[in-house]
């Protein structure tokens, strides 16, 4: 029987085979074993623990930027309290996270990916046709998505409607069944109660859940205020989603990238823009930029917590069974995301801006997580 020398193969054993140990083994067996590989620095051997370790011995995170700040707090606690290194994060988007988590098993791919959106099961068949067969899905809390302009620019009241009508590439014309490409140029075009400034929005690119998010909540739920609209809902799936999903194209929208940080400098220097971003960026940026009202609610910590906030969405991160017990500190990551020091009602995520679940949810997640129960599409 010829041996394999491909490091991916090996590495792909040598998580495969700890997996198995690792799994048979009580919850506190595992734990020990792993704070015992990382307090020691063996030198590498023929085991497949040694050739695991030896490749990466830190949790790499990637992801959704309106996580990523959450995630980036997480790891650095967990890099001062343990004697595990502080994993390596980095905000790459939602789809384009999934897509590097999806692409494999083994040292060489990411371990965790943060979402600011669900995983679809175009992702999770992608997963599987790669070996990543065990996915486990840790809700972490919520958060809403801001229409935010400078601090000291016009403070506007915005329906749904008007936030389809003004960023839609075609809009219903005069006559039912009928859709013309955007005319409107100005806030006042869309509604005489808006200033009559051009339209520019600032907002996140497509491998963004943020981008996903705001289409679903904000621009189809403005859509479908439109009665012949929403009515294909129901006879023409594809064409209710093409109109209410699709954004405009002539320039009043913007793709910014992931960087939300450059999305408030730019508005700084221009008080007629607007930007698209989670609250929790918003919430530690208030000396910058302010929210506007979304059906008359504030973008509040209190209003995205109760539902009042039209626009408020679930954040996720995925992590590969696979990985916990192979790759140094995982498990003890995923514990400490989940513990009520950090998410909890008073816990150091929620100073950041992330909105707690509900206490029963919480220990629901947190025991899925514990026992590492894989993903069942099923649920979703």
């Amino acid at each position: 029987m010829s041996i394999p020398t491909n490091p991916f193969v090996l590495s792909l054993l040598a998580l495969v085979a700890l997996q198995a140990c690792g799994n048979s083994g009580t919850d506190s067996d595992i734990t020990a074993k792993d704070t015992a590989e990382s307090a020691t620095s063996a030198p590498a051997s023929a085991s497949g623990g040694a050739l695991a370790q030896s490749g990466r011995d830190y949790v790499y995170i990637v992801g959704s930027s309106t996580v990523y700040p959450f995630a980036t707090v997480v790891a650095e606690r967990f890099g001062r309290a343990t004697q595990y290194k502080t994993p390596k994060v980095e905000s790459t988007g939602s789809g384009g996270g999934l897509k590097l988590f999806c692409d494999g098993v083994g040292v060489d791919h990411p371990d965790v990916a943060n979402s600011s959106r669900a995983i679809k099961q175009s992702e999770v068949d992608s997963c599987a046709e790669n070996g990543v067969t065990e996915i486990v899905e840790v809700k972490i809390g919520y958060d809403g998505i801001v229409i935010a302009n400078a601090i000291g620019s016009t403070a506007v009241d915005l329906s749904l409607a008007d936030v389809f009508m003004a960023l839609a590439k075609d809009v219903p014309g005069d006559v039912d069944g009928e859709l013309i490409e955007n005319p409107y140029k100005t806030w006042a075009d869309v509604n005489p109660d808006l200033p009559a400034t051009g339209i520019e929005v600032l907002g996140p690119p497509p491998t963004s859940g943020t981008r996903d998010a705001f289409v679903e909540l904000a621009m189809e739920g403005g859509c479908k205020s439109v009665a012949w609209i929403a009515a294909l809902k129901n006879t023409d799936k594809n064409r209710y989603k093409s109109v209410c999903h699709t954004i405009r194209e002539d320039g009043a929208f913007v793709e910014a990238g992931e960087n939300d940080n450059l999305i408030v400098q730019k508005l700084e220097a221009n008080p007629d823009a607007f930007g698209i971003f989670g609250f929790s960026f918003l919430d530690q940026n208030m000396d910058k930029v302010k929210g506007a009202l979304i059906n008359g609610v504030a973008p509040t910590f209190e209003a995205i917590a109760d539902g009042a906030y039209p626009v408020s969405r679930p954040l996720y991160f995925y992590a590969k069974k696979a990985h916990v017990g192979v790759i140094p500190g995982l498990r003890e990551y995923l514990r400490e995301f989940t513990s009520e020091r950090a998410w909890g009602e008073e816990g150091y995520l929620s100073d950041r801006g992330l909105i707690p679940m509900p206490d029963e949810e919480r220990a629901q997640v947190a025991s899925a997580v514990s026992q590492l129960t894989p993903l069942s599409m099923a649920t979703q």
